[in-house]
């Protein structure tokens, strides 16, 4: 059973930016609906309408928080199509945002117990906008679990959550398939192949890597800090996420290669071939 908190931590996550009024408006209802709420912004800047890249920040950012925490995530380019509005309740939390594969990765990492959609009106603004469920919808959703509501109050209990393409990598014959899912201010390529990956494919630091991408290939060195290359030099490196990532030491490697999110990546260790 996950405690309730006195002060639940609601965490926020959109790609609303900063300088629409969005983002206090979800945090206004939170407050209206459960004053208690501590609300803690993970990010707002995610790129818009970029679902690989807000999944990728909150898979990052929710495994530091303490159990019961709730995650409110909004990446939301189906809002008002078809698409469900869910909880996820996991073995350490809660997630709440649209059923598109932004809470999975994160969910599944914490142990997925049960999903439901969020239907019933008693749990929702009385009016709701077609265009921002995260105030509409998650908001109302997120307080009144902070506020002790059972998962199950909120609608029926589903099986089906869409399940992105991006949340795992395949390793199959010492070879690796990933792909970039997030860059970051450093013009850091971060992929999805995390260590247990390169493990499974015999990879350790030290190891020179051959990689591909933007069908360009590369001859990389797996290392363990950004400095035991000379400066400008591109490397391999496991991020403080936990993922591989492709670097320039003191340098960009987006700059360098002008990949985006999205792009392929296929690794092997050079003794490999």
């Amino acid at each position: 059973m996950i405690p309730v908190r006195r002060h639940r931590i609601i965490t926020l996550l959109s790609d609303f930016g900063l300088v629409d009024s969005y983002v206090s408006e979800m945090k206004a209802v939170i407050l209206s609906i459960c004053p208690e709420a501590c609300i803690v912004d993970i990010s707002h800047n995610v790129r818009k309408f970029d679902v690989k890249m807000g999944s990728y920040i909150l898979l990052r950012a929710s495994r530091f928080f303490p159990k019961g925490t709730i995650h409110l995530a909004v990446v939301d380019p189906g809002v008002g199509t078809e698409r469900r509005p869910i909880i996820i309740e996991t073995e350490r939390g809660f997630y709440v945002g649209p059923d598109n594969g932004l809470l999975i990765p994160s969910s599944k990492m914490d142990g997925i117990k049960h999903i439901h959609v969020i239907s019933n009106p008693k749990y929702i603004l009385s009016k709701v906008s077609r265009t921002f469920h995260g105030r509409d919808i998650f908001s109302p959703a997120a307080a009144y679990l902070a506020k002790g509501v059972p998962i199950s109050d909120f609608g029926p209990e589903i099986f089906d959550p869409i399940i992105p393409s991006f949340s795992e990598a395949r390793v199959y014959e010492g070879l690796i398939e990933g792909e970039v899912v997030y860059i970051d201010d450093f013009g850091n390529l971060i992929t999805n192949i995390a260590q247990s990956n390169l493990a499974s494919a015999g990879i350790s630091e030290g190891d020179i890597l051959l990689v591909k991408v933007r069908n360009r290939n590369f001859r990389l060195r797996l290392c363990e800090a950004y400095g035991r290359l000379p400066k400008n030099e591109l490397l391999a490196i496991i991020g403080s996420g936990g993922f591989l990532e492709i670097s320039v030491n003191q340098g960009s490697a987006l700059k360098l290669l002008g990949a985006d999110v999205g792009e392929k990546i296929i690794i092997r260790k050079e003794t490999g071939f």
